[in-house]
């Protein structure tokens, strides 16, 4: 959930993700989710002019303002996609293998949720998008509109970790047959009455269902399983990869994917026959998890539930 702090926003762990990707004046780095630049612009601040940057992002709005921000900068690369397709690309450019630092800064970024008019926040009225790149796909209107009651309390459940995935999902049919669900704070206020008992007033009712659809819609966990499938390949040796969470969901893919490149067999039973060659590790851990501290989130809130990992490639 990256920003750019003179719009408003502030990189979460910026710091601390910069330091875990120990860059080195003459590497080459990948920011996999450019978001408005903070991370990218640390990056390039202890590059030298041999160094160089890949940024990706799926948002057409963030590639424009890489474009605007560092486009004259020779080191600096930007492209609009998402980074399930890093492999492939760094294998056109001839550099699979050859990357010395992976930074990926997940989820939505502030101004994505900032700006109503992309549908992602239900604190503020707006169309109800929620596409990180709304050149393609459904937006969550489209997807509403015609969703069965059972596929949507699959995804309310499976990306939201809804407890009442059903009753909600019930609730939000029942509703279009109103009238189409068009807005965000429609669709919230929809959530918010299919709702048992007392509401939580820490928490908003609509914050889980927002989370699974916006997660499905953009296809963040299977992207995200992709990236970190290839990120042995696309690493060189001793190659960082730096990967900041913003939910359950994604953290313990992130955390999965490291424990078990580092113990490649941990998980398998005791006798059970594998050729040594798959029990390889490809990736050591180093250090622990990471949160940020007290007065960063003071400073944005939205730092409170994030999680910093880093592995290496052996």
């Amino acid at each position: 959930m990256s920003g750019e702090r003179a719009e408003g926003h502030a990189s979460v762990l910026l710091a601390e993700a910069v330091e875990g990707l120990a860059v080195k004046p003459h590497g080459c780095y990948v920011d996999a989710t450019f978001g408005r630049g903070g991370h990218s612009a640390a990056v390039l601040d202890r590059l030298g002019p041999e160094g160089r940057l890949i940024a990706i992002d799926k948002d057409p709005e963030a590639v424009e303002a890489a474009r605007r921000r560092f486009g004259a900068d020779p080191r600096f690369t930007i492209r609009h996609g998402s980074f399930a397709g890093l492999g492939g690309y760094l294998e056109e450019c001839g550099l699979l293998g050859r990357v010395d630092g992976l930074l990926l800064d997940l989820g939505v970024s502030s101004p994505q949720l900032d700006e109503a008019r992309r549908g992602f926040s239900f604190l503020r009225e707006g169309p109800l998008d929620m596409r990180m790149d709304v050149s393609r796909g459904l937006s969550a209107a489209e997807w509403l509109a015609r969703v069965e009651v059972g596929e949507l309390a699959r995804v309310l459940r499976r990306y939201g970790e809804e407890r009442h995935a059903g009753r909600i999902a019930r609730a939000i049919v029942a509703a279009r047959e109103s009238g189409p669900i068009r807005t965000t704070t429609r669709l919230a206020a929809v959530i918010a009455e299919a709702m048992p008992g007392r509401p939580d007033p820490h928490k908003h009712p609509a914050t889980r269902s927002f989370q699974a659809i916006r997660i499905f819609l953009n296809r963040e966990l299977e992207d995200l399983e992709r990236v970190l499938a290839d990120a042995p390949a696309i690493l060189a040796r001793g190659g960082r990869l730096v990967a900041i969470s913003f939910h359950s969901l994604e953290d313990r893919m992130v955390k999965r994917f490291m424990k078990q490149a580092a113990r490649p067999g941990a998980d398998l039973p005791a006798r059970l026959p594998v050729p040594a060659s798959e029990l390889r590790a490809s990736m050591r851990l180093i250090g622990r998890a990471r949160r940020a501290g007290e007065a960063e989130i003071e400073a944005n809130p939205r730092a409170r539930s994030a999680v910093l990992r880093i592995a290496e490639r052996r």
